[in-house]
């Protein structure tokens, strides 16, 4: 258990960018992108861990090897702008030896293929460069399919080139509609497309087998991966840093790098200006240059990102909402250490329910399951925690005579599986919170470890699609005992367990490094017998504020581990009056219809699903600006009437002179539009009495 605890504060870990790392400045001589000894020594090593210890179990046939020389195209080249459809075909011809090499350690075909990836990527960034002295006619009507993901490739060069032509214009309408000096538009896409030549070309050997190997262990699912020696020790100086950073999680997504999402205490969630799903285009040091990171590969970016405590970065941000040409903003932000407190559990009230007048709701905001480790091995019985913070947190709720408490649990990514456990005992008295099974199909039951219940009134627990890992373990439990009423959104479906294997425990006597492999190697069920994984934990009553389900989380993301179910565990369940549910859910959509709050959520979320879905966009600026004015209005209008309902005048965020006060004030009350439905709903529990209260009921 000790270990799996562990994987979860890596997994956390993981995803911060927190340390600097010295960034190579001169280009690698291809001839010297060939495989090594270590690394078909290391392959080895990691097809006996896969094979041993994945919670998936591997067959190394054709139709695998099909599946990682998918994968590694696709990290190579995700937006299909550089091979050639001979290329492909040349690959596909060696696809039914890849498994064998693979199973040998033999790495020539990956290394054969980066090379040829490296001589296309200098080609077409030749041909870039040569366009940029001949300037667009920007009145003509033509298209531009800017995500190729799933087009077909090239035939020819020719076809490249057009291609190219297209996206060397998209590229400059897009910074003119960003209102960039004409005469710097030339220089700024000069230097972005040499800028993505020069990273390629300092890959080194270590680099291409990274790549390879991340390749294959996705072809299992999303979350294993390897870590290069330099990888490793580039995570060794994070975890000596203490979480020093911006504090965000990135990802790559064609050739943008794109924020996943800001950890809670971290200056980017703290700045109010960095969200899910933003594009950083431009990253600059201090009062230094902004460097245009456009096609850059995501560990580059983050290269540049990281820094020491206390220095500034400068980010430029291009906001989901504006689409792939709107308008950017820059955000400066000095990294920190993201502390224990800067992520604790807060509490407040919402006294003032129109459905239910003189009702207090008292609300519990959960950010992550923290627990301070370092003070917990020295001794102190003191020592920080989610649960015994959120047991003070009742406490005094209980002393301003709440009638019902809602545990705020949207955007929480999980954190310490203690933490799940110790706080789902708060509100239970004995029993099973969650079940573990790992690789080799043994299921470990992970049980309440204090019995007696601090708060045994009405309870609701607010989720949303970010709500992940061990906070699916908090809502499932709450939801399969009966014990409280899940509101909001399907949550992300995060039910598998990583650990971190350091590749050279396989062979102590080994000289050289071989990196290290984060290991899927269990799931979560929940007592009731239904896994976390991929389905999440469906709300007992839902907001109507995601449009698309496979669009988020788990769903989201290419070959996850399915669904599974295992046999229940032994519990005690209390009884829930499902047809109170029903009800539950009329009476919120009859106030959600006419809440302009939600109008406005409802409405940012077409946008956002209308952009997702696009991959087409016009190259004639009339429509361009059009359309970007289109959206921009429709989000405008939705933002001002409910802020002005709330009797609030709307603040610019982006306005130099914007009063910060006024602007925090105006993020609180948007921030809470689902927090004040979910007390609705749990007032109208109360009120219609439709859950009881903790007892002894049906045994599953």
């Amino acid at each position: 258990m000790r270990q799996r605890l562990i994987s979860l504060l890596v997994a956390f870990l993981l995803a911060l960018p927190t340390a600097p790392v010295g960034a190579k400045s001169q280009d690698i001589p291809i001839s010297t992108l060939v495989p090594t000894h270590r690394q078909q020594k290391a392959t080895m090593v990691i097809n006996q861990a896969l094979k041993e210890y994945h919670y998936r179990k591997i067959t190394l046939n054709d139709r695998f090897a099909e599946q990682v020389l998918e994968n590694y195209l696709e990290a190579l080249d995700p937006n299909r702008s550089f091979f050639l459809q001979r290329d492909y075909d040349r690959f596909r011809r060696d696809v039914h030896r890849l498994d064998d090499d693979l199973a040998r350690g033999k790495l020539d075909v990956a290394f054969d293929i980066f090379r040829l990836y490296r001589r296309r990527v200098d080609e077409r960034v030749r041909f870039a460069l040569s366009l940029l002295d001949k300037g667009f006619n920007f009145n003509r009507a033509e298209n531009y399919r800017f995500d190729r993901s799933e087009a077909k490739r090239a035939k020819n060069r020719a076809a490249l080139d057009k291609i190219w032509r297209k996206r060397v214009k998209n590229d400059w309408l897009g910074l003119r509609l960003s209102k960039e000096k004409a005469d710097k538009i030339p220089e700024l896409l000069g230097k972005r497309y040499q800028g993505l030549a020069r990273q390629v070309r300092q890959f080194d050997s270590d680099d291409v087998f990274q790549a390879f190997i991340n390749a294959y262990t996705r072809s299992l699912e999303p979350h294993t991966s390897y870590m290069s020696p330099s990888s490793s020790e580039n995570f060794d100086i994070s975890m000596r840093l203490s979480l020093e950073g911006i504090g965000a999680v990135l990802r790559g997504e064609n050739e943008y790098t794109v924020v996943q999402r800001t950890i809670p205490g971290g200056p980017a969630r703290q700045s109010g200006l960095i969200h899910g799903g933003d594009r950083i285009v431009g990253v600059a040091q201090g009062n230094g240059v902004m460097e245009d990171v456009i096609g850059w590969r995501l560990q580059d970016v983050v290269d540049k990102i990281r820094g020491p405590k206390g220095t500034v970065v400068r980010l430029r941000i291009r906001p989901k909402s504006s689409g792939s040409d709107g308008m950017t903003r820059e955000v400066s932000l000095v990294r920190n250490e993201i502390k224990l407190e800067d992520q604790a559990a807060k509490s407040y009230l919402i006294d003032a329910l129109g459905n239910a007048p003189g009702t207090r709701i008292g609300v519990i905001e959960i950010p992550v399951f923290y627990r301070d480790f370092q003070a917990e091995s020295k001794g102190n019985e003191n020592f920080r925690s989610t649960t015994q913070d959120v047991r003070n947190l009742i406490q005094g709720l209980k002393r301003q005579g709440v009638n019902g408490i809602v545990v705020d649990l949207r955007g929480n990514g999980g954190g310490s599986l203690t933490e799940a456990t110790e706080l789902t005992g708060l509100f239970i008295d004995k029993g099973p919170i969650v079940q573990v099974k790992d690789a080799f199909g043994k299921v470990e039951v992970e049980t309440d470890p204090d019995p007696g219940i601090v708060y045994r009134g009405p309870l609701a627990v607010l989720v949303n699609r970010n709500s992940a890992s061990a906070s699916e373990i908090f809502a499932g439990a709450m939801q399969d005992y009966g014990r409280g009423i899940i509101i909001g959104e399907p949550t992300f479906g995060k039910g598998t367990v990583q650990t971190l294997i350091d590749l050279n425990r396989f062979i102590p006597s080994h000289e050289d490094d071989l990196g290290r492999l984060r290991l899927t190697v269990a799931e979560f069920f929940r007592i009731s017998g239904g896994s976390t994984q991929l389905r999440g934990v469906v709300p007992d009553i839902r907001f109507p504020t995601v449009l698309d389900l496979d669009d988020h989380g788990e769903r989201a993301l290419d070959n996850p581990i399915p669904w599974a179910k295992i046999d229940p565990a032994d519990y005690v369940r209390i009884s829930l009056n499902k047809g109170g549910a029903k009800s539950l859910q009329r009476r919120s959509d009859k106030r959600i219809r006419h809440d302009p709050g939600f109008g406005m959520l409802t409405a940012r979320e077409r946008v956002l699903k209308e952009l997702d879905d696009q991959t087409v966009v016009s190259l004639r600026e009339r429509d361009r600006r059009i359309e970007s004015k289109r959206r921009e209005r429709v989000l405008k209008d939705q933002r001002e009437a409910f802020l002005r309902s709330q009797g609030i005048d709307p603040v610019d965020e982006d306005a130099d002179d914007v009063d910060q006060d006024a602007l925090e004030k105006q993020r609180e009350v948007i921030a809470r539009i689902q927090v004040k439905e979910a007390a609705r709903i749990l007032a109208d529990v109360i009120r219609l009495g439709s859950t009881r209260r903790p007892r002894a009921a049906v045994r599953d």
